[in-house]
């Protein structure tokens, strides 16, 4: 699914958070939303999976205003996975998963509930920690909980707020590692993310966000170093190495 946005502001009370935002996300690809801190990250992440309401402007999927879809279908069809929380420590791993079936199901979890479940579970690894509960996880184990709950809707958008944040190096290279091959099976990912480096090594678009505004928007091209200093006031260098670019900031 594509998605567009259109003059979007938005705010609480009269303090403005997001100004006028205009861009467009296309169906199947990974793009990451950069930005500092209170840049309006997480906002607009929240936005985009309909969790907030905007002041003024449209977000489009598929060309329909997202506010008139019915909270099913979107529930269906956007998935989303918040910074931290969501799950209740004392469910296990595979009711968590489940719970991401409730949009599908009408009455009781059938058989093909159950199959989908165990399949995304064994897809990331989790059927190990399949009756174990989500408060015995290490951070990747969670992380990957939350997006195996967030798959099993079986969306065509994903949308993620900060997912490698709390996590070592070895879990972000596995966790980025499982959104990319989401997005190869058509799957539009969103990731809103701080890390530079991981996000020019796994991401094809970028959105650059600061107070609230889009300064910048494409490929791999936009991830300059005057863009960079725009948005982080900080001086950085980009070297090109084999298998991709790197940013090295200049202390």
């Amino acid at each position: 699914m594509d998605i567009e946005v259109k003059n979007l502001r938005f705010g609480y009370g009269k303090e403005d958070i997001l100004h006028d935002l205009n861009c467009r996300f296309d169906n199947g690809e990974f793009c990451a939303v950069i930005g500092p801190n209170g840049s309006g990250k997480s906002t607009f992440i929240r936005l985009l999976a309909r969790l907030l309401t905007p002041k003024e402007g449209t977000i489009l999927l598929d060309g329909k205003n997202l506010e008139n879809y019915h909270r099913r279908f979107l529930a269906r069809h956007i998935g989303y996975v918040p910074q931290s929380g969501g799950n209740s420590p004392m469910a296990t791993v595979y009711d968590t998963v489940m719970l991401g079936r409730k949009p599908h199901i009408h009455w009781f979890p059938g058989k093909e509930d159950v199959r989908k479940t165990e399949a995304i579970m064994h897809d990331l690894s989790l059927s190990n920690f399949a009756h174990r509960l989500t408060s015995e996880l290490s951070g990747g184990e969670l992380q990957r909980v939350q997006i195996a709950r967030a798959l099993v809707q079986e969306p065509d958008v994903l949308i993620l707020d900060e997912p490698t944040s709390s996590l070592d190096l070895k879990h972000q290279i596995e966790v980025m590692n499982i959104l990319k091959g989401i997005s190869r099976k058509n799957i539009t990912v969103i990731v809103a993310i701080h890390d530079l480096n991981l996000a020019m090594r796994y991401a094809e678009r970028f959105v650059l966000l600061k107070y609230g505004r889009i300064i910048s928007m494409g490929d791999h091209s936009i991830i300059s170093e005057k863009n960079i200093k725009k948005l982080y006031d900080v001086n950085i260098q980009r070297v090109e190495a084999e298998g991709g670019s790197y940013l090295l900031p200049e202390y």
